[in-house]
């Protein structure tokens, strides 16, 4: 009963925008709760919304490790990893992800960004193609990322 409390209190917290304090209640929660999936899911929110990379970064891989079919996590954890100056990681977190990864659009768009940031420029062109066939919607992104600067479309 306790720990639906606080999870309840913490969303909400991360609902009006107040990061901390839904970290400050999740704190409070001890042993198997704390490290539960919806717990660290509240957690790895907070952490994005306050932009701390380092630690969201950790926060996404360890549920990656709970939940190995789910790619959101994956893109979580590489993406963190990636803002937290990490790119050749981020690359290799995002190629552990699951199978279906692979058909989702924002998996090429990201390996893009990671890819050109590395270098690698034909490969990244290749990701960003997919992404872009798979959901147009990207081509506009792909204009306005910092990531992708300097790249012709």
């Amino acid at each position: 009963m306790f720990a639906k409390q606080v999870l309840r209190a913490a969303s909400g917290w991360l609902e009006l925008g107040m990061p901390d304090d839904a970290l400050e209640e999740l704190s409070s929660l001890e042993g198997a709760d704390k490290e539960s999936r919806k717990a660290l899911e509240l957690k790895l929110a907070a952490e994005m919304v306050k932009e701390d990379w380092k630690v969201a970064s950790e926060t996404a891989r360890s549920l990656c490790k709970l939940a190995v079919d789910e790619p959101d996590f994956f893109l979580s954890a590489a993406y963190c990893l990636h803002e937290n100056g990490d790119t050749e990681e981020a690359r290799k977190w995002l190629l552990k992800g699951p199978e279906s990864l692979h058909e989702l659009p924002v998996f090429h768009y990201n390996m893009a960004c990671y890819l050109w940031t590395l270098g690698e420029r034909e490969r990244a062109k290749n990701h960003l193609s997919k992404a872009v066939d798979m959901d147009e919607s990207f081509l506009e992104s792909a204009k306005e990322d910092r990531d992708l600067v300097g790249m012709e479309f």
